[in-house]
């Protein structure tokens, strides 16, 4: 391997159409990166729009594609700009693979879409996978059931990119809690590329927000949290019901409603709120780690990240998980609960005030997360800077002497 003075270079491509969650997984796989190996950098490739909007460590930066937006019949439209799906996706894949070209990871990291969005990242792959760089898909411990999964992947393709691209497949949980490609038929090549992390465990570590959080976080109170909030307004209309029906529930409660929440739905929820003397709400807040860290309990949709939150700080949950587009989080929450982990409210669409009010009120009561003794639960980051630790680039050092006063000096560049 060719020495080089700034030492290992890491690429995350992450498509991120809609929400938070591959956005917050890259950034806290990049900052754990860098802080695990000091001769390291990381560059996150995104198409989220509001990246901008979280704090970066040293050595992590980003670039930000044209961003995109899947539709309801499952088609894909341009976020922003006013042209064509196909010249957004072209602008997508030139822009990813001018800056591999250019950035020359020695570690490309694909988060969940194995050929990127519509394939778009399948030409930088080629690229550098000639180059000699260690190709990493990176799954979430969910994907979805596997009868919409398998045939998904078998339009897709991916199969030749699993056999001949990626040197490993990294999945972030456990195989005792799920396996995401279960009912796909693996190659026994692929499989053994397979390496089963633990999940990614969150510090509220990091210096706290700056700007003044919701006096409510003062005192005792439930977060609820739809993630992102693009899908999560019957997760917000149910909790406000129970709210407005029962002034005695136990806590008050702070709703973060998510940055891509329809406006319409998100102005009716702020006005319901300021009628709730133990209610607020706020859109948005990078530092969620923060907010977990100080409230008593969480109610929320589950997606990965929120999950690894209340796994990490250790708060009794309550999980609504949604079914559309995917399975992905009542799969989540469903095994969670058989394990005793969280505790799962199925989202029938009543919204029955009295289902939500007496499921906080048996919260205190729930068992915390860390009662549930499962082995290497919260290692995932351990186990990924293992993973990459051959693959480090040597750091080339230049070493001269010289004498002074009978002592031999040594510099390193």
């Amino acid at each position: 391997m060719v020495t080089r003075s700034d030492g290992t270079r890491v690429l995350i491509y992450s498509h991120d159409t809609f929400g938070l969650g591959h956005l917050r997984r890259c950034r806290t796989l990049a900052h754990a990166l860098v802080e695990n190996n000091p001769d390291m950098s990381v560059m996150i490739l995104s198409g989220s729009p509001i990246i901008g909007s979280f704090d970066f460590r040293s050595r992590v930066d980003f670039v930000r594609v044209p961003g995109v937006i899947k539709l309801r019949d499952g088609q894909y439209t341009s976020l922003n700009l006013p042209i064509h799906i196909e010249e957004t996706l072209k602008l997508r894949a030139e822009i990813i693979q001018h800056t591999a070209r250019v950035y020359d990871p020695d570690i490309f990291i694909v988060d969940k879409e194995p050929l990127g969005l519509r394939g778009e990242a399948l030409d930088t792959m080629r690229m550098l996978k000639a180059r000699g760089t260690r190709l990493v898909l990176g799954l979430r411990d969910v994907m979805d059931e596997p009868k919409a999964l398998e045939p998904e992947w078998r339009r897709k393709n991916v199969m030749p990119a699993l056999r001949n691209l990626y040197d490993q497949i990294w999945v972030y949980g456990l195989p005792q809690f799920c396996d995401p490609l279960e009912g796909i038929e693996l190659p026994e090549k692929v499989k053994r590329k397979i390496v089963y992390t633990g999940y990614l465990p969150r510090t509220s570590d990091e210096p706290p927000p700056e700007h003044q959080l919701p006096e409510i976080v003062q005192r005792p109170f439930l977060l609820v949290t739809p993630g992102g909030g693009g899908d999560g307004e019957g997760l917000i209309e149910w909790v406000l019901r129970a709210y407005e029906s029962n002034e005695m529930l136990p806590y008050p409660a702070l709703l973060v409603l998510g940055p891509f929440m329809q406006r319409e739905r998100r102005r009716e929820f702020l006005s319901r709120v300021a009628k709730l003397p133990r209610v607020e709400a706020i859109t948005f807040d990078a530092h969620m780690e923060h907010i977990v860290k100080n409230a008593v309990g969480v109610i929320a949709m589950g997606g990965y990240n929120t999950f690894c939150e209340i796994l990490s700080l250790n708060k009794r949950a309550i999980i609504v998980p949604r079914k559309k587009p995917r399975m992905e989080q009542f799969i989540r929450a469903s095994r969670a609960q058989e394990l005793g982990l969280t505790r799962m409210l199925e989202d029938d669409e009543t919204y029955d005030p009295a289902v939500m009010a007496a499921a906080i009120r048996a919260l205190p009561r729930q068992r915390l997360p860390s009662e549930v003794v499962i082995p290497g639960l919260l290692e995932g980051l351990e186990n990924v800077d293992r993973l990459v630790k051959p693959w480090l680039r040597p750091v080339k050092t230049e070493e001269t002497t010289t004498e002074a006063s009978g002592q031999v000096i040594e510099f390193r560049a």
